[in-house]
């Protein structure tokens, strides 16, 4: 399975996510793809195989990917203070890939229904959903 993983500004999440990824499916294949160059970097540290930076990154590693994961923001343009792009937001929401995103209430996208629940309780269950993506494949 070809996961990528997209992320922005800091790479916070994507890093954890990798990490995470990394300890509990060590078999697949993670790209990271950061919207800048210290969001790969963080991701790349973490253990992604394979890493790249920017819009073009995106659109390429959203053909290519099994499941693409990575904060709700990624499908929604000029979202995650303005790092994603029109055409980021389009290759991930036409990819046939999978998506499993993670419910962020940042910049000014608020998603209800998710009360107070902490990004390591939202990296656990993208982590079961994997899971079951492996074994469906």
């Amino acid at each position: 399975m070809h996961i990528l993983v997209i992320d922005a500004q800091g790479g916070g999440i994507g890093r954890q996510l990798v990490a995470q990824i990394r300890e509990e499916l060590p078999d697949t294949v993670i790209t990271a793809v950061g919207t800048n160059s210290l969001a790969t970097s963080a991701m790349l540290k973490a253990g992604a195989d394979h890493g790249a930076t920017g819009e073009n990154a995106v659109i390429v590693g959203a053909r290519k990917a099994d499941v693409i994961v990575g904060p709700i923001g990624i499908v929604v343009a000029d979202s995650l203070f303005g790092e994603i792009t029109p055409a980021m937001a389009k290759a991930v929401g036409q990819s046939s890939a999978k998506r499993i995103l993670i419910p962020i209430n940042h910049c000014d996208n608020i998603v209800v229904g998710i009360g107070e629940t902490g990004i390591r309780d939202l990296v656990r269950e993208v982590i079961q959903i994997l899971r079951q993506q492996t074994t469906n494949v």
